[in-house]
């Protein structure tokens, strides 16, 4: 396992202070605020210690409510809102200075077996003949507005194997594409065999590169470029079947509407293999700099 992901399952490894309260720390992202990717995984932790271990997540609904500040703890007060027969739901609170600053509301499941049936995976290419985030970043240095961007870009993703199928956002600024993107990722490290931490870390994953796609269809670069200013808003996820985010998934993403300041993403998540394991649909906030 590598320093950056045993760093990163530290900082999901939540401090319980009280039945159905925790608290996390946070570091500092490539914004100057909380990436959304942890509060989210943080909030599901919350929410997956408070429910029996053999429900297993399926769905999380969440709203981005307040920028977090990485100089300070996050306080996640959990309320176990029903427990059924074969459904559990929890709702999670992230509490900073004494405002909330994110909303998850997140369902668990018994495993049954039902109708099986989903879409077919895309072709992509090999992640292992892709090249790795070391190799790529440095390529693109020059078009960053900060000169250390390539450098903070991998330590915020040094905990995963990110691959990108076709030349991120920032590489071909000022030339729109279809509004598609794909990418391949897995952790750096072997993880335990818990189910929850699974789910935790694709969530984390989750919110690094799902509005690449609005991106892509107005030749934007990104914060990174500084040609958008934005912020995720809101963020969904369903969990179809199991999957490790130890081992290769592919991201397929795509956007279907950007208006109103707004961009809308959503993607699937396949295993290796092919198996449809999670669907994802997050709406940020785009805006194009003012003079």
């Amino acid at each position: 396992m590598s320093a950056a992901l045993d760093s990163l399952l530290d900082l999901l490894d939540l401090e319980q202070i009280e039945q159905d309260i925790f608290r996390g720390m946070s570091r500092s992202a490539v914004v100057p605020r909380v990436f959304g990717g942890q509060v989210a995984a943080q909030a599901l932790v919350a929410a997956g210690r408070t429910v029996p271990d053999d429900r297993g997540a399926h769905s999380l609904h969440a709203y981005f409510l307040r920028p977090g500040d990485p100089g300070a703890p996050i306080v996640y007060s959990v309320d176990r809102i029903r427990d059924g027969r074969s459904f559990t739901t929890r709702r999670v609170v992230a509490v900073q200075h004494g405002k909330p600053v994110f909303h998850l509301s997140a369902s668990f499941q018994v495993h049954e077996e039902g109708m099986d049936h989903q879409a077919v995976m895309p072709s992509a290419p090999d992640p292992e003949n892709l090249p790795t985030a070391a190799q790529m970043l440095p390529r693109y240095a020059d078009r960053f507005t900060d000169p250390r961007m390539a450098d903070r870009l991998l330590e915020a993703r040094a905990a995963v194997d990110l691959r990108y199928v076709d030349a991120p956002p920032f590489a071909t600024a000022g030339e729109p594409r279809e509004p598609r993107s794909q990418v391949w990722f897995r952790t750096h490290g072997k993880l335990a065999d818990d189910p929850l931490l699974h789910v935790c870390m694709a969530t984390y994953v989750s919110d690094m590169t799902l509005l690449d796609s609005v991106l892509l269809a107005h030749g934007r670069g990104g914060w990174s470029v500084g040609d958008v200013v934005g912020a995720s808003l809101d963020h969904a996820m369903w969990f179809h079947r199991p999957f490790r985010a130890d081992e290769w998934l592919l991201y397929d993403q795509e956007s279907p509407s950007a208006s109103g300041g707004r961009g809308l993403g959503q993607a699937r998540i396949y295993t290796a293999d092919g198996k449809l394991a999670i669907t994802v649909i997050q709406e940020g906030l785009v805006r194009v700099p003012r003079d």
